[in-house]
């Protein structure tokens, strides 16, 4: 069978092969040449080729200094990160949400709590993060367990946020089927009208996560895919740290 481009030949069901077929205009765009890597990575190479970062002890200080470089390259969110979680029945799920705090106890975001991550999160209490700074061809992995963050840090933060954010927090039943965007809309005007003159509380529902790290692992790009790779293991109340092969 032949599709728009694409050719599937039928074979035992226990095994199916899927070919490609020349595209005039392929959507995956092929590996690098010699000649590109010069041209295209010179500036990574200068931003990546550091060796002291193999010398460093706290990975919470390296992630922050990474963070602090994206912000002056990165178009926009350079808090951004995918937000990997593991539901009920063991299926893996993930998502793209921004970080709102990082100290020694971990990396912090907020949603939800009736959301499909704050369900996965209570029935899974660990998560991975993955910050991709594209134009600095960097990448941090976490993975940890997860807590709740207390109610006076929530409240801090949502006091933080735009009035019309706050709104939005009460109108959204977040993950839940919605009709069409002016149900959503209608559901925003009630809120607006029901806190008129008066400041908005955060909803009980709407809280926050803690990701407690017991491995952060940094990665840069290098040449022809020998990249860099640092692994901070978790040791009692230290990290240890390991070279990975790329």
């Amino acid at each position: 069978m032949v599709k728009t481009g694409l050719t599937v030949t039928a074979l035992p069901f226990s095994v199916r092969t899927v070919y490609l077929g020349a595209m005039t205009a392929p959507v995956i765009p092929p590996s690098p040449t010699r000649e590109e890597y010069a041209e295209q990575y010179a500036a990574a190479l200068a931003a990546n080729g550091d060796e002291g970062i193999f010398d460093r002890s706290d990975p919470v200080g390296l992630f922050v200094e990474w963070l602090e470089d994206s912000k002056r390259s990165e178009p926009n969110d350079a808090n951004a990160m995918a937000l990997a979680t593991v539901d009920a029945e063991g299926l893996p799920y993930a998502r793209m949400v921004l970080l709102k705090d990082v100290d020694a106890r971990g990396f912090t975001f907020y949603s939800n709590r009736e959301s499909a991550k704050g369900e996965a999160l209570a029935a899974h209490p660990s998560a991975g993060l993955l910050f991709h700074w594209k134009t600095l061809r960097r990448q941090v992995r976490v993975r940890g367990r997860v807590e709740p963050v207390s109610a006076e840090e929530a409240d801090a933060y949502f006091t933080s946020r735009a009035r019309e954010s706050q709104i939005g927090a009460w109108a959204s039943d977040q993950s839940r089927p919605l009709a069409n965007r002016a149900a959503l809309e209608a559901a925003i005007e009630r809120q607006t009208v029901r806190f008129d003159g008066q400041d908005v509380p955060r909803p009980e529902r709407w809280t926050g996560w803690r990701v407690i790290p017991d491995r952060v692992e940094f990665w840069r790009d290098r040449p022809f895919r020998l990249h860099d790779r640092l692994l901070f293991t978790r040791d009692g109340d230290g990290w240890t740290t390991t070279r990975l092969q790329p």
